[in-house]
């Protein structure tokens, strides 16, 4: 992967619908070069999706929490489906530490989330949430370095 690479990726993740002359006079090389690149990324692996972020508050989710969950490894086969299958999960990672699972959640109550949690207890075992008050950094994607510092 080179710098023009870099650069395509970097500004994908922050506008996945930027046009390809746009993409091309950013990158001095033609349209047809920048797609036969996105495509060469797309086949690698290296970009995976694009995505729409969407403000959950103006959908009415205004709970937002991480919840921690202690799993022994022989529950796994069935929290990740359970998991999976709750479209209020908007991530969940295995983890070190007291805890082997993190979980982020959004509901659009207090009570809702209270439910869900109530649910994983019964369901798994112990739990530790805390309730998002504010978020000062978004989720954003990863800026690769370039030579050219603008992107």
């Amino acid at each position: 992967m080179d710098t023009i690479d870099q650069k395509i990726i970097n500004m994908l993740q922050k506008n996945a619908r930027v046009s390809l002359k746009e993409l091309s006079a950013a990158c001095f090389i033609s349209s047809p070069a920048i797609a036969a690149r996105i495509n060469k990324l797309e086949k690698a692996g290296i970009i995976t999706g694009y995505h729409t972020t969407v403000n959950l508050e103006k959908l009415n989710y205004h709970a937002k929490a991480f919840i921690q969950v202690q799993l022994e490894p022989s529950q796994k086969k069935e929290f990740y489906p359970y998991v999976d299958s709750i479209p209020n999960v908007i991530e969940c990672n295995c983890v070190t530490g007291d805890y082997s699972e993190v979980m982020e959640v959004v509901f659009e109550t207090t009570a809702a989330l209270d439910e869900f949690i109530n649910d994983i207890q019964s369901r798994f075992g112990k739990t530790s949430t805390q309730i998002v008050f504010s978020t000062s950094v978004e989720h954003r994607g990863l800026h690769l370095a370039t030579e050219d510092k603008e992107d």
